[in-house]
């Protein structure tokens, strides 16, 4: 079974990979699929650590992650801009660099710090069990940013249970990419 650790690095992974795809694209429609893979994905993984990670980095190590929830917010504020973007806006690219520059700073001390230390203080079993709550929590958040909604549980929780129905049935008339390349992809 994966570790925590392993679980958010291969998020964090996959998130590079769909910025690479937008900018590779060839066109304004497969921008658009992986733009809405991006969003969908960073959004969920977002919430899902502030659920899963945040809690247990302040029962293990007691540290309140209150610098990750403030770069989670800002990261949370630009996504919603670049989700609303057309790809034919002259915004697009740069506020997708923006984006994915806060998004690397955060990943650098998340995966250098946070997640080593806890990793350190938890056990092998513990870690498996994180990295299954934080691949379930996934399932019932938000796929889009929402930055004005609470950060913390329960309020967060709430809200996401509200908030992510009616994301998913909007996810239902957003163009994906190709789901054999992408297995994580909502269905079409």
């Amino acid at each position: 079974m994966p570790r925590l650790s392993d679980t958010i690095c291969a998020d964090h992974k996959d998130l590079k990979s769909y910025y690479d795809q937008i900018v590779q694209a060839e066109d304004e429609d497969e921008q658009t699929r992986w733009q809405n893979m991006l969003t969908w994905e960073l959004a969920r993984h977002v919430v899902g650590e502030e659920l899963v990670l945040y809690p247990a980095l302040k029962q293990h190590l007691n540290e309140d992650a209150a610098e990750d929830r403030q770069q989670h917010q800002m990261i949370k504020e630009k996504l919603a801009v670049f989700q609303n973007l057309k790809t034919t806006d002259p915004r697009f690219i740069p506020t997708m660099a923006i984006l994915m520059d806060d998004l690397a700073a955060h990943v650098n001390h998340e995966e250098r710090v946070d997640l080593t230390n806890l990793e350190k203080a938890i056990s092998e079993e513990e870690s498996n069990n994180l990295a299954v709550s934080f691949d379930r929590t996934k399932n019932f958040v938000p796929t889009r940013a929402h930055p004005s909604a609470p950060d913390r549980p329960p309020y967060q929780t709430a809200v996401g249970l509200i908030t992510a129905p009616l994301d998913y049935l909007q996810d239902l008339f957003r163009k994906w990419p190709d789901s054999e390349s992408t297995p994580n992809a909502p269905a079409e």
